[in-house]
This record gives C-alpha cells, structure tokens and sequence, in this order.
C-alpha cells in the first residue's frame, strides 16, 4: 500500500456508524464556510467593517472584503488570545471571532464577556478547527461558523449556525461542481491506497480542480455530504485526532534545536521554525518522506494582508503536522523520526 501521512482526505466508510445522532449544531449547510459568511454578510445588508483577525486565511479574508471593508485585530497563535485594545469597534460593524487552530477554548468566556459588553455589535464565531469545542457549545455569539471538510472526510461542507437563534440565510445556487470533483478524487484516493492501479496524478488533478471550482461557493453542500453527515462519527474523528496530536507532541520535546512544538488542540499540531527558510525545508523533507504538512497561512505583503508584522513572520514560520484520525502509531513515529533527522541541520 502506498505510504501516505496527510494531504486531502479519502473516503473511509468507517467513519459513518449508521445512527442519526450527531454532534454538531443544527444550522444551515453550504459548500464552503466562506460562502457562508458570504452570505451572512450579505443578510446583515450595509455595514461599517468586518473586524478579522491578524493571523487568518488570507484568501477568505480577500473574498470576504469583496463584501464589506476589511479591518484587523491582533489575535497571534501564541496563547494569549485577542489583544483587546486592538479592537476598535464603531456601530455597524461585525467582529469576525476565531478558535485558533482549536486551541483556544478558554477564549470563549472572555469572548462572552466581550459580547456581553457590546451587545449592539454582532459576533460571527469561527469553529473550524474544532466544532465541537466547549467554546463552541456554550457561545453566545450571534453567530457561527465552521468549515468543515477542514477536519472531516466530506468533499464540502460549511456549517453556518445561530447560538441565539437567530435568523440565517439559505445557501444560494446549485452544488459546487468542485464538491463532486473531490468526491471522485476522495474514491479514487481509496482505491489507491488499497493498492489499485489508479494513477495518483489522476486524483490530485481532480483534487486541485475541484478545490479551485469549490472556492467560495455560497451554495448548497452536495447530496453526499448532506448524507454522510448526520451519521459521520465526528465525535470518534475528533477523539482520534486529538490523541494523536497529544501523543505526538509527547515524542516530540518542547525545544528541539530550534524547532518549537505548540498546540495541544484537536486535529493539528504545530511546529514554529526559527525561519521561514528552515519552515520551508522542513515542509519540502516531510514531503520527501510521504508526509503532507500544510502551512496555516501565508501572508504576502505585497497582496492584501493583514498589515501585522508579526502576525506575517510567524505565519513564514509555522508548518502544521497532520495528525488526523488517519493517522496510526506507525504514522506517528515516522513524523516524529524525520522532525528529530532535520534539526540538527538547524543546529549545524
């Protein structure tokens, strides 16, 4: 079998465990989150700005301002959350609110407190990294969203919601063609991995058109996904996931010559390189080796960004190791084998 750690999910019907019951929260379901938001821009009608944090998808951010004027927060993957005083609120405007990497779920009681303090301003929660956090349970946001082929096997999927039940809009338009496009490659992927004579260059064409097509899409998620969903184990893909990031955070030290080891949430770990030269070699020899560690963003100064340069340097220097409920012992190992082979280059 192809040896494989990461990259675009595919099909596994054991994640499905026949029983109506799921976890998440009962909202309306488009292809993408960012057509969700989209969308809900576009209910809420004119507005001021929508407050983003510094370090986000920057491709989101871009789409998003193509809606309404874009402003920025300090919010850094460092632990401490928003900078408060960063946020400069005026009537008319939205706060776009994230759980970073899904870490951050004491954030919620201070985001709370804050919507409690500004109730005329609404708060849009992104969950995407982990929808079924505490934070997300107990929000009192105005509003929710995760994007959730994120951290799921679907092909598409964006779950918009309502903490206080209020109003949302319906997705708008067909399916995204891209949906089925992954859908294929997510089949394809399977019969590879079971050995099958399928061409790997054959799915990942799929995957990347799909993806391009499926971009942005505010319409509705596709039949497989609206399926799948309501009987997916997304509790079991979460436990699994979590685990393993605990589990390989363990194999990894704090420190190790200059590579620190960050996050303890859900699904993803990250690592933090001294540069963006050591992050870029680091993510080119786990590629050599089978494993697909995706960067959690890139900022280019020269496009729209978010004008915070630290928010940018980290963002140059942060790679994401992909510990999902794919992911074995063996996987484990092997990621933490090549990240203990490369630092001492970096120490060299």
């Amino acid at each position: 079998m192809p040896s494989e750690i990461g990259s675009e999910f595919h099909w596994d019907p054991a994640v499905l465990r026949g029983a109506e019951q799921n976890e998440l929260p009962r909202g309306e379901l488009f292809a993408t989150g960012c057509g969700a938001l989209s969308e809900l821009l576009r209910m809420l009608g004119p507005a001021g700005r929508l407050h983003v944090p510094s370090y986000f998808c920057m491709g989101v951010a871009e789409a998003l301002s193509e809606r309404t004027p874009i402003a920025w927060y300090r919010h850094l993957p460092d632990g401490r959350g928003p900078r408060w005083e960063t946020l400069r609120v005026r009537d008319g405007d939205v706060v776009l609110a994230q759980n970073l990497f899904g870490r951050e779920g004491a954030q919620g009681r201070l985001w709370n407190a804050w919507i409690r303090a500004h109730p005329g301003i609404p708060v849009i929660e992104d969950h995407s990294h982990d929808p079924l956090s505490d934070w997300a349970r107990a929000s009192e946001a105005a509003y929710a969203v995760a994007s959730l082929r994120k951290t799921l096997p679907l092909p598409d999927g964006g779950l918009l919601w309502s903490p206080r039940g209020l109003s949302l809009p319906a997705p708008r338009g067909p399916e995204s063609t891209g949906a089925h496009l992954k859908l294929a490659a997510m089949l394809l992927k399977a019969s590879w991995l079971a050995g099958g004579t399928v061409a790997k260059e054959h799915f990942r064409s799929l995957q990347q058109q799909g993806e391009h097509d499926l971009l942005g899409s505010a319409g509705p998620a596709c039949s497989f996904t609206r399926a799948a969903l309501p009987v997916m184990d997304v509790a079991g893909i979460r436990e699994a996931a979590t685990a393993n990031a605990r589990a390989l955070r363990t194999r990894l030290s704090a420190r190790t010559h200059g590579l620190k080891v960050s996050g303890d949430g859900p699904f993803r770990l990250q690592l933090e390189c001294p540069t963006t030269q050591a992050r870029d070699a680091l993510q080119a020899r786990l590629a050599g080796h089978g494993i697909y560690a995706p960067v959690h963003w890139r900022q280019d100064r020269h496009r729209l960004w978010s004008g915070d340069h630290e928010a940018a340097d980290l963002a140059g220097r942060m790679l994401t190791l992909p510990v999902d409920h794919r992911c074995g012992p063996g996987d484990l190992s092997r990621m933490a084998e090549v990240v203990h082979s490369f630092a001492p280059v970096l120490a060299a």
